[in-house]
């Protein structure tokens, strides 16, 4: 069965997104942005879904929300309940 894609972290800052995301991948782990057009139009307002999520595999999450804490990217997903697949 494939790992469906967890949320591990939002950002209003597409670029900041990306910079995380290039993290990951530097250190083997895939992940996705999306979301990058609202963040864009909604820039800054976070109430109307003016946010980036970053995703990744379910089965590397836990390494993925330690290298982003290790380098201080902040790691805030949305409950469980709001989890994009």
């Amino acid at each position: 069965m494939a790992d469906k894609l967890v949320t591990i972290a939002q950002y209003t800052d597409y670029i900041e997104a990306e910079l995380a995301k290039q993290l990951l991948a530097d250190c083997g782990i895939e992940a996705v942005v999306t979301g990058e057009n609202a963040s864009s139009i909604y820039s800054g307002v976070p109430t109307l879904g003016g946010y980036c999520t970053l995703q990744t595999l379910e089965s590397q999450v836990e390494a993925a929300r330690e290298i982003l804490q290790a380098e201080n990217k902040p790691v805030d997903a949305p409950p469980d309940d709001e989890q994009e697949q």
